[in-house]
């Protein structure tokens, strides 16, 4: 998902799998700091919820999980938030495993920002078939309020390690084994432009009363966003780029670091939080996947984030990343010639770099419309001037 981590909450937005906020809540949310509450508890988690989490492990875990009394079940709080809350559940180490149970998972918990039914089915879906095909962590469980995962000892990347040679190899791979996927959804590539005609329609029809909110929002409406938006829509139908099931949030809070393995190690990595995939066009997954390199969301201090747009991958860095992906998406690659390899290497070179357009406009879009729906603590604003400076960067090289 799309995950700004302040102080361990996560700020996604209910528009996953191209699901739109209504009107309503556009309408009723707070528009001052002093409106704002916290929204995480660090203390173990209520009776209720302990209760129940101890039944959901009972009933579908098996093994020792079985006879576990529940005096003996441990849960600890790993995240609250509005978008889902996350807990882990163990077994005591007094107790042994009796097969191949795990000793801890994850209980996800959906939180008071809400999907829809759909947008749930659709996710829960996605993760179970991710999991059997090995490419996402294991769904022990799925019920009406959440999921048991397989708890993934490891940890996020951090944003200066994805220009590590060898892990931007590996996320390139994975991209790839992603992109390869059947998946037994809509196949239309509706979501990119789709959600950013609705994001658009959003922002047009927001309003702010904090004067200095007003004053940044006004700057970005200075840009004639639907004018811009068109002249982008043209340049992108204009460039080639397969439809394929994309992951579309692939930033370093979404790769994990396994526990236990070396930088150096072939397989480290995993890629989570699938919320936002859906078909799409590759060169919009790869190109968004390389402005996230600018963008340090791990900051205590307001804004909440750190931009570098000399971190944005040199033509080499990206195709260093290129390279890896063909060899595993394209079987005939390496039987090319050189010549030929280079040839396919600087088409998606120009592919990606294009939609790395689409990249920053989207996520500005959406800032915008969380500067005005979120309770969390970023600069939804700041993030937003953000992504449009550098949407107008690289449009100087890019656009033609």
């Amino acid at each position: 998902m799309k995950t700004k981590f302040i102080n361990g909450v996560s700020s996604s937005p209910s528009m996953s799998l191209g699901l739109l906020v209504t009107e309503n809540a556009l309408q009723v949310q707070p528009d001052t700091e002093e409106d704002c509450k916290e929204l995480i508890h660090l203390d173990q988690p209520d009776l209720d919820t302990q209760r129940k989490a101890y039944l959901w492990c009972k009933e579908f875990l098996h093994g020792a999980w079985k006879t576990l009394a529940e005096d003996d079940f441990h849960i600890s709080i790993i995240r609250g938030g509005l978008s889902n809350k996350l807990f882990l559940c163990s077994l005591p180490e007094s107790l042994d495993t009796v097969g191949d149970e795990p000793r801890s998972v994850l209980l996800r918990l959906y939180g008071a920002i809400l999907q829809g039914a759909e947008a749930m089915v659709l996710e829960s879906v996605m993760f179970a078939i991710l999991a059997e095909r090995e490419l996402g962590p294991k769904l022990y469980g799925i019920f009406p309020q959440g999921r048991l995962e397989q708890y993934v000892p490891s940890r996020k990347l951090d944003t200066c390690e994805l220009s590590d040679p060898s892990i931007s190899a590996e996320v390139a791979e994975k991209m790839a084994k992603f992109h390869g996927m059947r998946m037994p959804f809509n196949k239309e590539p509706k979501w990119l432009f789709g959600t950013m005609d609705k994001y658009l329609n959003q922002v047009m029809r927001l309003n702010f009363t904090r004067e200095s909110h007003l004053r940044r929002f006004n700057r970005l409406l200075s840009y004639n966003l639907p004018q811009e938006m068109d002249m982008l829509k043209c340049l992108l139908e204009s460039t080639h780029s397969p439809v394929v099931f994309c992951h579309n949030d692939c930033q370093e809070g979404n790769v994990l670091l396994l526990r236990g393995r070396q930088s150096s190690d072939k397989q480290k990595l995993m890629l989570i939080d699938f919320e936002y995939s859906s078909y799409n066009y590759r060169g919009f997954d790869i190109g968004n996947h390389f402005c996230e390199w600018m963008y340090d969301y791990n900051c205590d201090e307001f804004p909440f984030f750190k931009v570098d747009a000399q971190s944005y991958p040199s033509k080499a860095q990206q195709l260093h990343f290129i390279e890896s992906y063909l060899r595993e998406s394209d079987q005939g690659f390496d039987n090319l010639s050189a010549e030929d390899q280079m040839t396919l290497k600087e088409q998606l070179y120009v592919e990606v770099n294009r939609f790395s357009l689409a990249s920053h406009f989207f996520w500005g879009l959406w800032s915008i419309i969380q500067a005005r729906l979120s309770t969390i603590q970023f600069g939804y604003l700041e993030y937003a001037q953000a992504r449009f400076d550098a949407y107008f960067q690289l449009k100087k090289i890019w656009a033609v």
